[in-house]
């Protein structure tokens, strides 16, 4: 059985860094497509981020979402079975639950997360203004 462990979240200023990681066992990493998606009070869930289970390539780059274009960052390090989120100049509006998750299925990057076979358990960041 897959499972996700997420860390790295926490209070930060408007403008300040994060970055996330999440790692995973109990299955074959590199057969893993990798999502981050996040949740805010009252919102629905919102995919930020997908990289390929071989990484990113011409054939299946990165996606994100179009909120965090330009200042999220999403990789993975195979040889550690851990995908990692890094966030840049952070704002309010970017506060949320962040969850990991894996996608054993499907041979492409999903934005759709009832695509995704497993998820972590969360992580909160709050950005202050």
């Amino acid at each position: 059985q897959v499972q996700l462990v997420e860390s790295g979240g926490g209070l930060v200023q408007a403008g300040d860094s994060l970055r996330l990681a999440c790692t995973v066992s109990g299955h074959i990493f590199t057969t893993l497509n990798m999502g981050w998606f996040r949740q805010a009070p009252g919102k629905e869930r919102e995919f930020v981020a997908g990289v390929y289970r071989t990484s990113s390539s011409a054939k299946y780059p990165n996606s994100y979402g179009d909120s965090v274009k330009g200042r999220f960052t999403i990789s993975r390090d195979n040889a550690k079975n851990t995908v990692y989120l890094q966030m840049n100049s952070l704002k309010p509006e970017d506060t949320a639950v962040y969850y990991c998750a894996a996608d054993a299925g499907t041979g492409y990057i999903s934005r759709l997360g009832l695509l995704y076979d497993a998820w972590g358990q969360g992580t909160q960041v709050t950005v202050s203004s």
